[in-house]
């Protein structure tokens, strides 16, 4: 990859709002260019898709996420794929991972309610065949995501002028 094509991807990562003439003159390029570069990356499915994170508390929308740690037991031939595909096709699944250790799967989720998370978890989750065991943890508060700071403490210091 070359070094423009990695400068573009970093500032999509970090700002997804920005417009391809913003990022143009921010590099110093064409905007033709960095129209192709982004066509190609979204063609070779490089960009998946452009997010918005928001904070729902912030608009009175209460949401419950959760961490299940699910352990399975590999297929012949396809290895964790096979059961990873069938867990990650819930709409209520917004992650999922691969991981080393005691767990296989770190399968994130979001519901209206702990009973909502909860019956999913036994009634779809651990009723997968493959599926050994999961455990579920509620996310009680988060403080940074995707490199974002939910609520910055930190109080505006500066003095205020005025003429």
């Amino acid at each position: 990859m070359d070094n423009i094509t990695r400068q573009i991807l970093e500032l999509l990562e970090d700002n997804a709002k920005l417009a391809p003439e913003e990022i143009a003159v921010m590099l110093d390029i064409d905007v033709a260019e960095v129209q192709g570069i982004i066509r190609e990356l979204e063609d070779k499915k490089a960009i998946l898709s452009y997010m918005t994170l928001i904070n729902w508390e912030k608009v009175g929308e209460e949401k419950v996420s959760a961490l299940i740690e699910v352990r399975i037991t590999p297929q012949r031939d396809v290895g964790f794929d096979a059961v990873a595909e069938r867990i990650y096709r819930f709409p209520e699944v917004r992650s999922m991972r691969l991981m080393s250790g005691t767990y296989d799967l770190a399968v994130f989720l979001e519901g209206r309610s702990m009973k909502e998370v909860s019956h999913f978890v036994s009634t779809k989750l651990a009723t997968i065949e493959g599926v050994v065991s999961t455990t579920t943890h509620f996310v009680l508060k988060t403080y940074k995501q995707d490199g974002v700071i939910m609520e910055d403490g930190e109080e505006d210091r500066r003095l205020m002028i005025s003429p």
